[in-house]
């Protein structure tokens, strides 16, 4: 039992550090060259998909912002996949203000997958830039994205920063300093090692000729982001991080939103292991064999931390017939609580401190940081140890793997 309470602890305190050092390593190398984008002698055609399924309440405002982008050569197409809401009635209004908006209907949910897959068929551009429907795209990210395309022919895909816009409750405002101080920092860290775990569905630009010889979207995950950022570079295309490109999004505020929303991450990641981690046994694969070991250990780690927590209760349930061996009196932290939350502050603040540059007052929401590890580290455990079984029961039992709109906070 000591050895795996060890590992509970040393765990996040080892990843910790080196999300740390690398997204600082990341910053000094790739993000000194200040707030105005680079000059583009060129603007090939950029095709933006926006799929869409019973997204009456955001599209409108979407597709508006997407108009409003100052990126002169744009395309933008809209995929109705199946809505039963008024989705349809607003694109179609959207096209009378709009003529060059382009609408693609499928007369039912055949998933986000395949809604892109049609977009992508339809589309002219050479780069497509997909944006989910209820996120606002900044007007100049692909001026940051673009330049990567042109200055590296072997990137097949830019993922962008994602920015909380809803700032109300405790859980929102958790998920701010969550995308800055863990997703941020550990899409910086992975970039340095040179492959990245995932892309971000909300926003992110692909070269066509590289989602086409990686076989597009899968409509079988139910992540498509996760599986087609495997597929890309395992077919040896480069993906990239520009945390300069911004978007702003919604996020879940309430446990069962979040919950949801997390265990389809959890189960996106996992389809992605047991699919793709058979093909990366070649020597030639070995640049992703770290993106598989840090999946592989964080759902160890997981699994540890849930033995741990039912050991405890165990322990006090029956004291007479509970081994003293697997015996784990408290969990209430000592020495080793002190560490983590000192680690957890430090980690908050640089990750806080290096998005400081794209959003004002982000340092504010350091107060907040002290909730992560008592709501987040539980919930990713529990959704990691159940939507493993998922995957593997329901691996294959389904052709397309549809969506279904996802619960959102207000906005203010």
């Amino acid at each position: 039992m000591h050895s795996i309470s060890m590992f509970v602890f040393l765990y996040p305190l080892y990843m910790a550090f080196f999300w740390m050092i690398g997204a600082i390593l990341f910053s000094l190398r790739r993000e000194r060259d200040g707030t105005s984008p680079p000059e583009i002698t060129s603007y090939p055609l950029v095709s933006v998909l926006v799929p869409c399924h019973n997204e009456e309440e955001n599209i409108r405002t979407t597709i508006e912002q997407l108009f409003r982008n100052r990126y002169p050569n744009l395309e933008i197409i809209a995929i109705d996949d199946g809505s039963c809401d008024r989705t349809a009635e607003l694109l179609t209004d959207l096209q009378r203000e709009q003529p060059t908006l382009r609408v693609i209907t499928l007369q039912r949910n055949l998933g986000k997958a395949m809604a892109l897959r049609a977009g992508a068929y339809a589309s002219r551009g050479e780069f497509l830039m997909c944006v989910d429907a209820d996120a606002l795209l900044d007007e100049e990210a692909l001026f940051w994205m673009i330049p990567h395309f042109m200055n590296g022919p072997r990137v097949g895909a830019v993922t962008g920063n994602p920015r909380v816009q809803n700032k109300n409750g405790l859980l929102a405002r958790i998920q701010i300093g969550e995308f800055a101080s863990i997703i941020g920092m550990v899409k910086r860290s992975q970039r340095d090692l040179g492959r990245v775990f995932t892309v971000s569905g909300v926003h992110v630009c692909y070269r066509k000729r590289a989602l086409h010889e990686s076989g597009y979207w899968s409509p079988q995950t139910v992540t498509e982001d996760i599986d087609i950022s495997w597929r890309l570079q395992l077919h040896y295309w480069d993906v990239r991080y520009e945390p300069r490109a911004l978007s702003r999004i919604v996020v879940p505020e309430t446990l069962p939103g979040l919950w949801r929303q997390r265990l389809r991450w959890a189960r996106g990641g996992i389809e992605a292991a047991m699919h793709h981690g058979s093909s990366m046994r070649a020597w030639s694969e070995r640049r992703m064999w770290p993106v598989l070991l840090e999946y592989l250990i964080g759902a160890a780690w997981s699994y540890a931390w849930l033995f741990t927590v039912c050991c405890f209760f165990l322990t006090w349930l029956l004291p007479e017939f509970w081994p003293e061996s697997l015996a784990v009196p408290t969990l209430i932290p000592k020495w080793t609580g002190v560490v983590l939350a000192t680690v957890c502050v430090l980690q908050f603040i640089v990750g806080l401190f290096l998005d400081s540059r794209y959003e004002r007052g982000m340092l504010r929401n350091l107060y907040w940081a002290i909730w992560y590890p008592m709501v987040y580290w539980m919930i990713t455990s529990l959704t990691t140890v159940v939507a493993i079984p998922q995957a593997i029961f329901r691996r294959g039992n389904e052709r397309y793997v549809r969506w279904a709109s996802p619960e959102r906070g207000g906005v203010p």
